[in-house]
Formats: structure tokens, sequence, C-alpha cells
């Protein structure tokens, strides 16, 4: 019998010889699954380090976003695409109540059904929500305004979060309190928030959303869209998601159009421009069929998996440190579906749904990170076995005398190396694993790049910085660079050869 076929990759010097001489595929798709083999394969070559290249300090918040790093509240953008990052561009300085609190990106769609009015539709964009509720759309390249939206002269809003990635988004106001006159005249305020829900590419308005306790409950605390589906919280520990299409279907009073007159409600304004902003044209008169609904102990709930899964802690108190994953369909609980980590830490344990859509949950602790698929018993799991040496009751002074601890040490204990960080680089197809290890007085960050796969190391990269520089922050993949910054600092390093 013959044997199977081998899968063969050329290597990167072949690749790009074959390349200068004009042959390689045409396919975008194939040349860059190309280029990021090549780069990866550079990346974890034996002889290639990492070296800083750039060191930026801010009074604000830092924040970074494919490629982007963005300082003095989303005023000053800087790419980190080149050798050395350079400013992409610097809006004007603005007063307090004009500073940017909130932002997404919008990439390029790939496919769309039909031509966007403007050819900078068709680039990235920032959608940035200001202090006195502005929404602006800047272009993600020179930082020039491409539309503009003014919300509310009533509401005041705070956020932005993502309904379905790259094609709906929404606003969401501040909890609205009552008043100490409404308070004293009786008049009770059943209005917990409101959500300004739009389209992208191009921008349009789907509507204002009214969350009402009549409604949802007197319970109600919080609410969120993700993936067309409306999670309402209760103060008694209870997710209940909702179709937001039926709600918009049953309860949208009329379709709005940004730049049209609308009279709604009261007097004629143009919708999205000051004063008369978005109108309130979603009004729940009814509670809507509830799809799903579960009591939590802690963290509230995950939702994800193939088929859907969800993780919480069951409410009660001897479900205490336990992770539970259950069915969507009926809430049966999966194969091995109770995970839990045996450890002693003062930070508590980790767990989701790993992001590469296999299935597999990542359940992380401070020595220990494990990999489970649903419905299958463990897959494989890597520990820092040097913790289990350094947590023994009994040590030998360099005299030969042995000493015994009187208490158990902590697996977060600040003189043990631990985990901190778990980070997924879905076109390196990598895992990056942040571990401390302390020496003297400071903590010394290193990065694993693990293989997706099998969970084989296959690099290990220290950082220079002590961890309590980075600790507060995070660690960004960039292809061939990493960025780690914590709240008022941002290092830069890329690759370079020993």
């Amino acid at each position: 019998m013959r044997p199977l076929a081998r899968t063969r990759h050329r290597n990167a010097c072949a690749a790009l010889a074959l390349r200068w001489r004009g042959i390689t595929s045409n396919d975008f798709g194939t040349l860059l699954g190309s280029n990021l083999r090549i780069l990866k394969s550079i990346i974890l070559q034996e002889g290639t380090g990492f070296a800083k290249v750039w060191m930026k300090s801010s009074k604000s918040l830092i924040s970074y976003e494919s490629g982007r790093i963005y300082f003095e509240n989303y005023r000053c953008c800087y790419s980190s695409l080149t050798p050395q990052p350079q400013l992409l561009y610097e809006l004007p300085k603005q007063s307090k109540a004009e500073k940017i609190e909130d932002s997404l990106l919008c990439q390029c769609p790939l496919v769309s059904d039909h031509v966007l009015p403007q050819a900078s539709e068709q680039k990235p964009s920032l959608l940035a929500l200001t202090a006195n509720n502005w929404l602006y759309c800047l272009s993600a390249d020179n930082g020039e305004t491409l539309h503009k939206v003014y919300l509310s002269s009533r509401f005041k809003f705070r956020s932005l979060g993502w309904d379905i990635s790259q094609e709906t988004f929404y606003v969401k106001s501040i909890q609205h309190k009552q008043t100490v006159q409404a308070r004293q005249a009786g008049v009770e305020n059943n209005i917990l928030m409101h959500l300004a829900i739009f389209k992208v590419f191009p921008l349009d308005v789907v509507g204002m959303l009214e969350i009402n306790k009549k409604v949802f409950g007197k319970s109600t605390v919080d609410v969120l869209l993700s993936q067309g589906v409306l999670a309402v919280s209760h103060s008694s520990k209870c997710v209940k998601l909702y179709s937001f299409e039926y709600i918009v279907e049953k309860f949208r009073t009329r379709e709005l159009v940004l730049g049209e007159q609308c009279d709604l409600y009261g007097p004629r304004g143009t919708v999205g421009e000051a004063p008369y902003g978005i109108p309130v044209n979603i009004q729940i008169k009814e509670c809507p069929p509830v799809l799903f609904e579960v009591s939590y102990f802690d963290n509230g709930i995950q939702i994800g998996g193939h088929p859907w899964h969800y993780i919480h802690t069951p409410n009660h108190k001897r479900h205490r440190g336990t992770h539970h994953i259950c069915s969507i369909r009926d809430g049966t609980l999966a194969k091995n579906g109770v995970q839990e980590m045996d450890c002693d830490s003062l930070e508590a344990d980790w767990i989701f749904f790993h992001p590469d859509d296999s299935g597999r949950i990542i359940h992380a602790g401070p020595s220990t990170i494990k990999w489970a698929q649903l419905s299958l018993p463990l897959l494989f799991h890597t520990a820092l076995w040097m913790n289990l040496l350094l947590y023994s009751q009994v040590t030998v002074t360099s005299s030969g005398r042995t000493v015994k601890r009187r208490f158990q040490q902590l697996d977060d204990d600040p003189g043990q190396e631990t985990f901190k960080m778990v980070k997924y680089e879905d076109e390196l197809d990598l895992l990056a694993i942040v571990d401390v290890s302390h020496t003297e007085d400071e903590g010394q960050a290193n990065v694993r790049l693990h293989d997706n796969k099998n969970g084989a190391l296959m690099k290990r990269i220290s950082l220079k910085e002590p961890w309590d520089v980075v600790s507060i922050g995070s660690i960004n993949n960039n292809h061939s660079g990493i960025a780690h910054f914590s709240y008022r600092c941002l290092i830069l390093g890329s690759v370079s050869k020993k």
C-alpha cells in the first residue's frame, strides 16, 4: 500500500527566491498564507531574538488595535507596522467636554453587496465617542472626519461595543439615576438606560432602544448586545437572552435615516444633528420571549463552542471555584464538564472558549494551563513543573540543616514563577503565554510561544522591563514584533538576529 503523501513546505529562502523569479501565486489568500508561514519560521528560529526599538509614555490611557497605537485619548495615532513607529495623524487639542472616551476600529469589508457612496468608506475607519455625545467616524489613516452624528441632548452616552463585528455596533448610555426632586415628588423612574444601534459600511442608524424595568423586571442592572442577542443581567445573578431581531420587528415604531427630518414624539428636527440627535424609536411594551436563561454565582456566563455551550458557576456556595460547561439546547452538563483548578492562590483562575473556534476550552491558573475539548477527555496541558519543586515544604540550608515550613505557600506567591496571561495569535496560529519569575525585588516577565495544536513550547522571549511596569497592561503580538504596555507606558520590540 502506498504511504500517504506528506505536506511539503518550502523553506523561506526557496520561497523568496521563486517569488523573485516571478514564480508565485496571484491569489491574495495564498500569498498571505505563504508570507505568514515565512514570518512564523523566522520568529521561531533559534538565533532570532527581540530587541527594544521604541518606547513612549503617556499621561492618559494607551490603546493598541491592528498595528495602530493611540495616545492622549485617541488624539495621536502611530503605526507600528514600520521598523520605527511613525505618526499617522494628530488631531487638534480639544476641551475636556470634547475628548474621545471610547472607540471601535472598522476594517474594510472584504465583500460588499453594493458600492459605497464614498471611496473613503472602503478604507479602515475609527468610530469615536466623545464626552459631549458626538459619534465621529474618522479615517484610520489620517484622522479625517468622514461622518459625525449627534446622539442626544437628554441622555449621557459612555461606551461603544460590537453587536456583530464589522457589521453592527451599539452606543450605551450611563444608567439613569432618579433625581432627588423626582424621589420627593413620588415619581418613579423605570428607564434604566438607552442603546443607540448603528450599521457600518455605510454608517446608518437602526434605532434608539429604551430599556424599561417595567418590561424586564425591577432587578435589571445591565444590558449588552452580542451576535444579535440582547443580554439582560439582573441583581439576582441571573442572565436572560432575547432576540434583538424580534424586538426591532415588533417594537420599532419608525425607521430613521441620518440627515432626514423627523417629528417623532415631539418637535421636528434632523436625525443625527444637534440638538435633535437620535429619537427613541424602539419602545418595548411587553417582555419578549426569553431565548435562554441561567443563574450564576460569579463572573457571569460565556457562550461558545461547537455545538453551542456555555460556561458558568452555578449560583450556590458549594460550587464556588468550579466552572460548569453545559449545552445551551437543554442545559445538559458536558462530559467532564465540571472544571476546577487545584491551587492555592489569592487571584482566581480564569477559563474561556478558545478564540480559534476549535471548540476547545482554555483553563488557566497560576501554575497550570489546561486545554480541554468538549465531550472529550483532557487533550493536553502544560505546566511550570519547576513550581512543584519550589512548593516543597522541606528545604535544606547550605550547612545541611533541614528546615520545614509551618505554612503552605501560595501558588501565586511573589517568590514563585507564575502564569499571568494567555493570548492567541490567529494569523501565526500561536499561543502567547506570559510567565513571571521574581528575582530580588523585581519580576522578570517572559513570553512563551506555544504551538496552538499540541501545546509544545516553540520559543521563550524574556522582556527586559520588570513585570511591575507591564503587569497592569497586556501583551500584543504584532507579527514581526511584540508590543507590551501598561496604563501609561508602551514598549515596542521587533525581530532581531542574536
